[in-house]
C-alpha cells in the first residue's frame, strides 16, 4: 500500500464515526464519473481498505451533494522554472483529475491532462509520461471511466516512482503535497458549503491525514524548507494541524469548517500565482 493510500485508509476509517453521528451514503444512481447522482435511500457508510484518493472523493460525493463541476478551476500558469514549485502545481493538476473525473466531463478531461503533461514536461518526465496521458485522454473521450479511474490512480504512483529514481526525492514529496493539499481544499469547500453538520468531519479527514502531511513536510530537505513558499506550506499544515486537535472528542464547528477551507485556499492561491 502506498503512503497515500495509507492515509486515505484512515481518513475512511475515521468517516465511519459518521456512522455513529447519524450520517448514511446516498449510492449513486449513475456510474461515478457520469453525472450527479440523484437522491435515493441510504444505506450505512462501509470501511473498507486500501483507500486511494479517488475512493476519498467518491465518499464524499456519497454523503454529500457536491456539485463538482463548480469546483473546476482555472488552467494553471506556465510551468515555473522553479521545480519545486513545479511539482506542487503538478501534484494538484492530479487532484484536478480526479475532480474532473467525478463530475464526468471529458472535454475538461483532456484539457486538464494537457497541463498535467506540460508539468511533466518541465520536471523532465514528459516523454516517459506522454503515452499514458495520452491512453487517458482517449479514454476520457471515449467514456471508459472506469479504465481511466485506475489510470489516474496508477499515473500518480509512476510519477512519484520516476522522481525517486532519478533522486528527486523533494519533488516527488511535493507532488504529493500538491495532491492531498487540493484535495483538502475541494472536500473542505463541499463540506462548508454543506448545512449537514455531521458531515464536517469529512473537511479534513483525521488528524492523522494531518500528521501525515507533517511527516512528509519534515522529509524535505532542510534548504528547500527555506524557501519562502515551501515554509508557507508547513506553517498552513501546522495551523490546520492546531485548528483541529481533539476533533474526535469535540463535534466540528461551522467557523473550524470555514477557517480551514480559506487557509486552503490562500494556500493554493498561492502556489498557482505567476
Amino acid at each position: 500500500m502506498s503512503v497515500l493510500q495509507s492515509r486515505l485508509c484512515r481518513t475512511i476509517c475515521l468517516v465511519a464515526l459518521g456512522s455513529c453521528l447519524g450520517v448514511r451514503a446516498d449510492p449513486p444512481t449513475t456510474t461515478a464519473g457520469q453525472g450527479e447522482p440523484a437522491a435515493a435511500t441510504p444505506p450505512p457508510i462501509i470501511v473498507a481498505a486500501d483507500q486511494t484518493p479517488a475512493d476519498f472523493l467518491d465518499l464524499v460525493g456519497q454523503l454529500t451533494k457536491a456539485r463538482w463541476r463548480l469546483l473546476f478551476r482555472p488552467p494553471p500558469p506556465t510551468p515555473p522554472t522553479d521545480r519545486a514549485r513545479a511539482a506542487l502545481i503538478l501534484g494538484s493538476l492530479l487532484a484536478d483529475s480526479l475532480l474532473v473525473w467525478q463530475a464526468g466531463d471529458a472535454q475538461q478531461f483532456r484539457n486538464n491532462n494537457q497541463e498535467v503533461l506540460s508539468y511533466c514536461r518541465m520536471l523532465g518526465l514528459g516523454e516517459k509520461l506522454m503515452p499514458r496521458l495520452m491512453a487517458q485522454g482517449k479514454m476520457a473521450e471515449s467514456n471508459e471511466w472506469k479504465e481511466l479511474r485506475h489510470e489516474i490512480v496508477d499515473g500518480h504512483q509512476v510519477l512519484v516512482r520516476l522522481l525517486r529514481e532519478q533522486m528527486d526525492e523533494d519533488l516527488a514529496l511535493m507532488i504529493d503535497l500538491g495532491l492531498w493539499l487540493r484535495i483538502l481544499e475541494i472536500v473542505s469547500t463541499i463540506v462548508a458549503e454543506t448545512p449537514d453538520v455531521d458531515t464536517r468531519v469529512l473537511c479534513i479527514g483525521s488528524p492523522a491525514i494531518l500528521q501525515d502531511l507533517r511527516d512528509d513536510f519534515s522529509r524535505i530537505s532542510a534548504t528547500r524548507r527555506e524557501d519562502a513558499l515551501i515554509k508557507r506550506i508547513g506553517d498552513t499544515i501546522e495551523e490546520v494541524s492546531a485548528t483541529w486537535k481533539n476533533m474526535e472528542q469535540t463535534p466540528p464547528s461551522k467557523d473550524k469548517v470555514a477557517r480551514t477551507n480559506v487557509k486552503l485556499k490562500e494556500l493554493l492561491q498561492a502556489i498557482m500565482q505567476k
